[in-house]
């Protein structure tokens, strides 16, 4: 099979092509999986993190790719979830222990042995990959396979930070950083939380108008102060600068959720600008968002079917995936990114 494999941590910058394609054999299934054959994988800026080591697979060469969609061609001997050819999409969560006291709290995420796909085991840049089939995910008829991928991580993990948010409707929403995940998660609060007003901050002009095309009432510079205070904001930038200059702009007792799963190096001195008096006292709160539990995905998955959600998307060949990756490290984006498998 064709596979877009990392064989070394590097610099996207220094390095512009730091996926090689390869011909791999397909993988050989256990008795409770499914062999997929990929039709589309998202591109994610977790991907960013494993390429230049900031959450680096645990062995290298390794498949990256966490949005996958495709058809299972063929189950082990005791699966007995999916016919062949039903059409699913597999997450990040890959795996978990099942019997820790996190998965046992539907926390499966914290679980100490959680597995990521496209990091800890090969994932969705490729033609073929074999999932325990309890970890993948029936995708509704509404979604094109293109329109489904950015709903497995983007989708998913903006519906997991809207939960720990505690939005009432209402109540004031900032998002900084408008990408795939930021996009969706405006979509999704338009139609549950019909009277909250959205503001967004992002460093693109373009990525502003985008914003209030999709219903933002304003949209601004990631350092500017919003016309109102926010109740809860949203983070999901790669850098410090946003975390800083969102908190100026939350109301007493507001929360600030980060979701990333690491953040960037370069303008980590940015924290020294924290004013404990304008940026954290009132009892303002952070809060990261680590990883999606399954429950995540199939929730949002029937949530975004009936509002529906559409993702905006732009198409790649997976032979173009290092373009792909190059183009969102240098914030060219406009809605999700998805790579083509043919």
């Amino acid at each position: 099979m064709k596979a877009a494999i990392l064989e070394k941590i590097t610099s996207l910058k220094e390095n512009k092509q730091p996926l090689k394609m390869v011909e791999l054999p397909e993988p050989v299934i256990g008795d409770v999986e499914i062999l997929v054959k990929i039709s589309a994988c998202g591109v994610c800026h977790t991907e960013l993190d494993e390429i230049e080591g900031r959450t680096p697979p645990p062995k290298l060469p390794v498949i990256l790719g966490h949005q996958v969609i495709g058809v299972v061609t063929y189950r082990g001997k005791r699966a007995q979830k999916f016919e062949i050819g039903t059409r699913v999409g597999i997450g990040w969560i890959n795996s978990a222990c099942g019997h820790c006291p996190a998965c046992f709290s539907e926390n499966e995420n914290l679980c100490v042995d959680f597995q990521a796909t496209g990091r800890d085991v090969h994932g969705g840049y490729a033609q073929y990959m074999a999932i325990a089939e309890d970890f993948a995910f029936a995708i509704p008829d509404i979604f094109t396979d293109a329109q489904a991928a950015p709903l497995l991580c983007a989708g998913a993990i903006g519906y997991r930070s809207l939960r720990l948010s505690n939005l009432n409707d209402g109540q004031h929403l900032g998002l900084t950083g408008f990408g795939a995940s930021a996009h969706l998660v405006l979509k999704m609060v338009r139609y549950r939380y019909p009277q909250t007003e959205i503001f967004v901050f992002a460093r693109s002009k373009n990525e502003q108008n985008f914003a209030r095309e999709l219903g933002a009432v304003w949209a601004g510079d990631t350092s500017e102060e919003s016309p109102k205070k926010l109740h809860v904001i949203i983070d999901t930038t790669p850098v410090w600068k946003p975390v800083v200059e969102a908190l100026k702009n939350l109301e007493p007792a507001g929360r600030l959720i980060v979701n990333a799963i690491r953040k960037e190096e370069a303008d980590k001195d940015y924290l020294l600008r924290l004013d404990y008096g304008r940026h954290l006292w009132l009892e303002k709160e952070i809060k990261s968002v680590a990883n999606v539990t399954r429950r995540d995905i199939e929730e949002f998955l029937a949530l975004a079917s009936q509002i529906p959600i559409i993702p905006e998307v732009e198409e790649y060949p997976l032979i173009e995936a290092n373009r792909a990756l190059v183009e969102l490290k240098e914030g060219k984006i406009r809605g999700a990114k998805v790579l083509r498998i043919n």
